[in-house]
């Protein structure tokens, strides 16, 4: 109470300092209302404004304490009389904040401008809208997944007015009846989740009393620390959005353990102020919604729509706990001719500032307009003060880069997806810049290759480079052909032993003696073939370094074709003298190895010849 007393008397002294600036009104009659339904907390004010003379006035003081300011997110004020009519049709009043002298840091005014001046006696009723967030304080700060969140919320009493007021009442609607406590004060009703203060009557300036509502809130606190959204202009027929969110759960933080089978099993006892999915009203057009986070696509989300807006529900990975975060985007594309407009010559973006995002709070704000390369005489209008600079984004096919509006707020509610404007000028011409750029681009590029193909790009013939390349070129086809000989002896060998086998199966001594013919006939013409090969390869220099193998090679199959012929003697004289297959057998074995080593020789030899 004392606390109580010393700010009333402070305020009540701010109010001397200004009643030598402004006219000294008198409230007839207040009526508030505060909901608490949500994270954030609305408060709409009816103020019946009496001038009782004699100085005319045109001009309403508002006063806020200092904790309420910090949480302060939105501010409108509008005549009584709009009240019921359409959304569009409400005017709000100009309101600025107004330094008076020698006032405290404890209470911030605000200057509404009526919208006809107050003569003596006259009178005019006003509507105030205040916004605040993170208003509401988790007590206890921190539960476990099957605790209920419970808030805190205070305020006073009485309308924080510098006039005296005559008559006023509050109510407060809460989200549910489950309430912990409240502040009981004389002129009380309690009806379900409705709580009603007042009348209260003759109030001085200033008048303060303190009330604390202490309940059940389950509803989700989605709270966005950062969200960059980037508008990129194609005058070719779209608008392309792109949100990047950095979310947190902003109640009570969650302590121990998680279990999502008592999450999905029992959701109303278990984590029942977490929430899992997030709602957006887009665009009636929208179209290319895509959804995503750090590790990629998300398909957990639906979207659906009409005539009036498409809704887009997306779910996280994860359910959100208290104090839990994610981070996430969301992008989808608009047809240009619902948003961009010409009007003497400027063009203008027409569109709204804040995130289709149902009840979200915004702590920072980033939105970007990026316009197409050549916009010129650039400047933005909102609805609100925020703080704007210009910046340049390099895109592809870009030469100078596209200039970028940046739009900054903090402390943003769904209050503030108004539509501003963004004005530049644009040459049409212009518009063909990159298109020029790829068709050139691929002129250019087939010129080049016609040229290409038709330029005489080969080596000098008298060059020793491109002599040494076609002498090697001839050694290839000499080796090539040294090879395709041994390869025929080799297979005149194969013919060879293939005759000894059906000499053992069948014992006719003539066939055998004739395939040796044959073979001695074929063996002969292949060496005859060989012998110019290896003197018009012993000629070059180039193959002095494959010459020597390829003797060898040569060398490996000639002492083949002995031991084969051995082979063949032995056993062709040995079948004649009657001999048994043992006693033939032991006769060539010496021989069969040697011939079965001279065949692994050649085959070595024949794949080093390959590689070199």
């Amino acid at each position: 109470m004392a606390i109580s007393r010393y700010f009333s008397l402070v305020v009540f002294s701010i109010a001397m300092a200004a009643s030598t600036a402004f006219s000294d009104p008198i409230l007839t009659k207040v009526d508030r209302r505060i909901y608490l339904t949500s994270q954030i907390v609305r408060i709409l004010s009816t103020l019946k404004v009496e001038n009782p003379g004699p100085l005319i006035m045109s001009q309403v003081l508002l006063a806020f304490p200092e904790h309420q300011v910090r949480n302060l997110a939105y501010l409108m004020a509008s005549s009584h009389e709009t009240k019921g009519k359409a959304k569009g049709s409400v005017v709000a009043l100009p309101i600025k904040a107004v330094n008076l002298n020698d006032r405290p840091s404890t209470v911030t005014f605000y200057s509404v401008s009526l919208p006809k001046e107050l003569a003596a006696d006259d009178s005019f009723t006003l509507d105030v809208l205040t916004i605040f967030t993170h208003a509401l304080r988790p007590a206890p700060e921190q539960i476990t997944q099957a605790d209920a969140q419970l808030v805190l919320y205070n305020d006073s009493v009485y309308y924080l007015s510098p006039y005296e007021v005559k008559v006023q009442s509050l109510s407060v609607k809460l989200p549910d009846t489950k309430i912990e406590s409240y502040t009981k004060l004389e002129n009380i009703k309690v009806h379900g989740s409705d709580i009603k203060y007042g009348p209260y009557e003759n109030l001085p300036p200033f008048s303060h009393s303190p009330i604390a509502f202490h309940f059940e809130s389950n509803l989700p606190f989605a709270v966005a620390e950062e969200l960059v959204r980037e508008i990129e202009i194609s005058h070719w027929g779209n608008v392309q959005v792109n949100e990047h969110y950095k979310l947190i759960h902003g109640g009570a933080k969650s302590k121990g353990e998680f279990s999502r089978l008592d999450f999905q099993a029992r959701p109303n006892d278990q984590g029942a102020s977490a929430f899992s999915l997030l709602v957006a009203h887009l665009p009636a057009r929208a179209h290319s919604v895509y959804y995503r986070d750090l590790i990629g696509n998300i398909s957990t989300s639906h979207l659906r729509g009409d005539s009036r807006k498409t809704e887009l529900v997306i779910e996280p990975r994860y359910p959100m706990l208290g104090g839990w975060r994610t981070a996430f985007t969301i992008g989808y594309g608009l047809p240009l001719q619902d948003f961009l407009y010409e009007s003497e010559g400027n063009r203008f973006l027409n569109i709204t500032f804040s995130t289709p995002m149902i009840e979200l709070v915004i702590d920072t704000l980033i939105v970007k307009v990026v316009l197409p390369e050549g916009s010129s005489d650039i400047s933005a209008a909102t609805p609100f003060p925020i703080k704007q600079w210009q910046e340049t984004k390099i895109s592809h096919l870009d030469i100078g880069g596209r200039p970028v509006v940046v739009l900054k707020k903090t402390n943003v509610v769904p209050e503030h997806n108004q539509y501003f404007q963004v004005f530049y000028k644009f040459n049409s011409l212009s518009m063909f810049r990159e298109p020029l750029m790829l068709i050139s681009g691929f002129i250019f590029f087939f010129a080049a290759c016609i040229v290409y193909m038709r330029a005489d790009t080969s080596i000098s013939k008298y060059s020793a480079s491109y002599l040494a390349k076609q002498q090697w070129e001839e050694v290839r086809v000499l080796i090539h052909k040294v090879q395709e000989i041994i390869g025929r002896c080799l297979t005149t060998h194969d013919n060879l032993e293939a005759s000894l086998r059906e000499l053992f199966r069948t014992g006719d001594v003539q066939a055998c003696k004739a395939a040796r013919k044959s073979a001695d006939g074929s063996l002969k013409e292949l060496s005859k073939e060989m012998k110019p090969l290896l003197t018009s390869l012993q000629a070059y220099s180039s193959a002095a370094q494959i010459f020597p193998k390829v003797e060898e090679l040569v060398a490996k199959e000639r002492e083949l074709q002995e031991k084969l012929m051995q082979k063949h003697t032995t056993a062709v004289e040995g079948y004649e003298k009657k001999s048994g297959p043992r006693d033939i057998n032991s006769r060539v074995a010496l021989l069969q190895q040697k011939i079965t080593a001279l065949k692994q020789d050649v085959d070595d030899l024949l794949q080093i010849i390959d590689e070199i």
